[in-house]
């Protein structure tokens, strides 16, 4: 059976299925718990989390379900927090959002910084959550040996078979294939994002071959035949993304979900132009605005503080042209139903493309 894969039982969930852990407020205890509930793995990104956030993150989805869920980190690139722009390279790139902002009713923002990774990982190893996944690089091999130690399955994500390999020898439990075809931030970190846009269909049996440690494939996956397809590649698993964005239960505005599902959302690209690392979203006005201006785009994380309380009002007063609207080359594929009802439906499509007869070129034509 499908459903009873290496990482299936390594983790103690029913199904294969991992959900995508969005950052930005976009995932929530309620989506994660709700996924596990449903016995796929629920997970939620703790990227720009506090360390007593992180904890009480981690209270609030055990609090909700006894099932194993994942927290996810991002990595920090080496040297990319020392890089402070100028005050005139800021007031430059202001300049393209100010207008947005006004429209809001709000002042500029006030320089920010990352939190501290090395805080957000031992509040996460005091919390011990089942599962801890990163993305944009690995960490140190110390701090994957402890979270083994304190019985936390660790899963990496790679965007090119060397990735993959790095991980392993790192010693992941397992690692996710993002292909190109993948919504929101590209987790490049051997190579420039540019040299890495493999799709997820190419990329899952390259690296299936290549890593003796379960695969996980991530990208433009929104229902059974995506799996089904996946799973027969070489994949031991998938994760699921713009498909539980749209849910009732994840963080997303309405205004975001909204788009999900139509055809409007067939439209994404990559950009850096919006939080200073290249992620895929559907096409709109701050996105256009901001290509416009790239050699003014400030350098992650600033970029991102430029444009994050921008984003999140205009989620809030409903004004989709001004929010980062990460989704999948295949958003227009998701659609709005409970994220338990979305397990099942994805479990049941796998099912069927499964048992169904391999297609013949007379069904595919229609002859």
């Amino acid at each position: 059976m499908w459903t009873s894969s290496r990482l299936s039982r390594a983790l103690g969930i029913s199904y294969p299925i991992v959900q995508g852990p969005f950052g930005g407020g976009n995932s929530s205890p309620e989506l994660a718990a709700a996924v596990s509930n449903a016995g796929a793995l629920g997970s939620l990104g703790a990227v720009g989390l506090e360390p007593d956030a992180i904890r009480a993150t981690i209270d609030a989805i055990r609090s909700r379900t006894p099932r194993p869920f994942n927290i996810n980190l991002w990595v920090p690139i080496p040297g990319e927090d020392d890089v402070r722009p100028t005050a005139e390279a800021r007031e430059r790139a202001l300049g393209h959002v100010r207008e947005r902002y006004r429209a809001l009713g709000m002042d500029d923002p006030a320089p920010r910084e990352d939190v501290p990774f090395v805080e957000q990982v031992e509040a996460l190893l005091d919390a011990r959550p089942p599962v801890f996944s990163f993305v944009m690089g690995i960490p140190d091999k110390a701090i994957l040996r402890e979270a083994q130690r304190r019985g936390i399955v660790t899963i990496g994500t790679a965007t090119t078979v060397d990735e993959a390999v790095r991980i392993e020898e790192a010693g992941a439990t397992a690692v996710v294939a993002s292909g190109s075809d993948a919504g929101g931030h590209r987790g490049s970190f051997l190579c420039p994002v540019e040299a890495s846009l493999v799709g997820t269909m190419s990329l899952v049996p390259q690296m299936a071959r290549a890593v003796g440690i379960p695969v996980v494939a991530a990208g433009g996956i929104a229902d059974g035949r995506g799996i089904a397809a996946a799973l027969a590649l070489g994949a031991d698993a998938v994760q699921v993304g713009t498909a539980f964005l749209v849910t009732p239960e994840s963080g997303a505005p309405p205004a975001h979900k909204a788009l999900l599902g139509t055809a409007e959302s067939r439209f994404t690209r990559l950009t850096r132009a919006i939080t200073g690392r290249y992620a895929r979203g559907i096409d709109n006005g701050l996105m256009r605005s901001l290509e416009a201006a790239l050699g003014d785009v400030l350098p992650y994380p600033a970029q991102h503080f430029l444009t994050s309380a921008l984003r999140r009002a205009a989620g809030a007063q409903g004004i989709a042209d001004s929010v980062a609207l990460w989704a999948g080359q295949n958003a227009a594929s998701a659609r709005a139903m409970p994220a338990a009802e979305v397990v099942a439906t994805l479990v049941r499509e796998t099912d069927e493309a499964l048992a169904s007869e391999r297609l013949r070129p007379r069904d595919v034509h229609g002859a």
